[in-house]
Parts: C-alpha cells; sequence; structure tokens
C-alpha cells in the first residue's frame, strides 16, 4: 500500500508543501482567535506530525500574538498555511485553504464550540468539543487563556 501524499500551495503558488501520512485530525475551529488570524467565521485545521509536513516550495513567514503559538503564511499574498503550537508539540496544523485537494478531508469533530458565533447552524452529527480536540500540556495552558491584549 502507498503512502498518502497531498499538497497544498498559497493563493498565488509561492509557498508549497507536501503532506505525508494520514492526518491526526481534521476539524472544525471556531476560535476566536484562529477567527481573526485566519479572516473567516471559522476554518478547517488539519493536524500532522510535523516530521511529516515538507515545504517544498519557498518559506512561510510566521508570526505569533498569542504566547506559544506561532502561525504562518504566504508574505506574498497572505493566505494562512499552518500554525504549531508549544501546547502540542511536534504538530503542525494546516489550514484547510492552503490544500489542493480539500475535499479529501472530511472534518471529524468541532473544537472550541462554545466560541462558535451564535449565527452559524451546523447540522452536522460531529462531536461539539467545547475546548481544543487535541490534548494540550497543561504546563502551557489553554490558549483561549493566553491571549495577549
Amino acid at each position: 500500500m502507498n503512502e498518502r501524499l497531498e499538497t497544498g500551495a498559497c493563493f498565488c503558488g509561492a509557498i508549497t508543501a507536501e503532506l505525508r501520512g494520514e492526518p491526526l485530525s481534521v476539524v472544525y475551529d471556531h476560535d476566536d482567535d484562529c477567527r481573526r488570524a485566519v479572516g473567516s467565521p471559522l476554518t478547517i485545521w488539519i493536524g500532522y506530525p510535523s516530521g511529516q509536513v515538507s515545504f517544498t516550495g519557498g518559506a512561510p513567514k510566521t508570526f505569533s500574538k498569542t504566547p506559544g503559538v506561532e502561525r504562518s503564511f504566504c508574505g506574498d499574498c497572505g493566505t494562512t498555511i499552518a500554525y504549531r503550537d508549544a501546547g502540542i508539540p511536534g504538530e503542525t496544523h494546516i489550514c484547510i485553504g492552503f490544500m489542493d485537494n480539500p475535499e479529501r478531508f472530511p472534518p471529524q469533530g468541532h473544537a472550541f464550540w462554545r466560541l462558535k458565533l451564535p449565527w452559524i447552524e451546523m447540522t452536522d452529527s460531529l462531536p461539539r468539543i467545547e475546548g481544543t480536540s487535541r490534548e494540550r500540556d497543561p504546563a502551557i495552558g489553554d490558549p483561549v487563556l493566553r491571549k495577549c491584549g
């Protein structure tokens, strides 16, 4: 059996990536921190072990406002690419909008359900998780509580 290989690219094509193997998670994210960073009422993050994510063309720029969370994006077109959280080491979470074939990543649940905008109606039967969908290092803490002003 062949290893799963997925690819992604930003809107202008300056940043490309290959993702190998099966994702750890695929979740809707209703977190207000991500909402602001992505510029959308919610997004879908695809979690991979960091060693299975390779940037094959260009290098994303990074930004951090929330302590321990590093976000990446294309410095040319602004496409959101990924985030890494010190509370979940060894994982990279790729924005579904960066993926070449997003239809191959059906979501498995809703993270930060407690922060969902009240006018968003979700009719699926996926799990509604009040906080994060990934186990975090308790010493790092919840990103909602780590926000900077």
